[in-house]
Formats: C-alpha cells, structure tokens, sequence
C-alpha cells in the first residue's frame, strides 16, 4: 500500500469517528511523530560520534601492562 494510500484510508477513518476519538487519533499521531524524530535524533548523534575522531588518540597509546604484569590468571 502506499503512503498517499495509507494517509486517504486514515482520513476517511477519521471522518467517520465521534470528535474525541479522532482527538485521541491525533493525539497518537502526536506522539509517534516525536517518538520518530527522537530516533532520527538519537542516530544522528550516534553517527556523529561514531564518525569522529575524537577518541583515536586511544589507538596510538602505548600498553601500560602485559599478561607477564598479572600476579594471577583466570582459567573461568
């Protein structure tokens, strides 16, 4: 089904409901809309991150210690 679709059966839906229940409909369509836009922000700052260099000076640092610095090993 397309969106133009989906949008006219909604709206002949909505038509035919009493005033508060096509509110509540709005009220839903209120809610998902930001749901939706917080997601789109949510990855958008999660690209952002992912895609910046901030943290490659991690990469270059030097190993402060070894498996001949551990006292113990875990065999789990």
């Amino acid at each position: 089904m397309t969106r133009q679709a989906i949008i006219e059966r909604t709206v002949k839906a909505i038509n035919q409901l009493p005033e508060d229940k096509a509110e509540e409909i709005s009220d839903f369509a209120d809610f998902v809309s930001k749901r939706y836009e917080e997601h789109q922000l949510t990855h958008g700052i999660q690209k952002l991150a992912a895609d910046s260099n901030t943290f490659d000076f991690l990469n270059n640092e030097e190993e402060l210690y070894s498996v001949v610095d551990l006292k113990e090993v875990y065999n789990g």
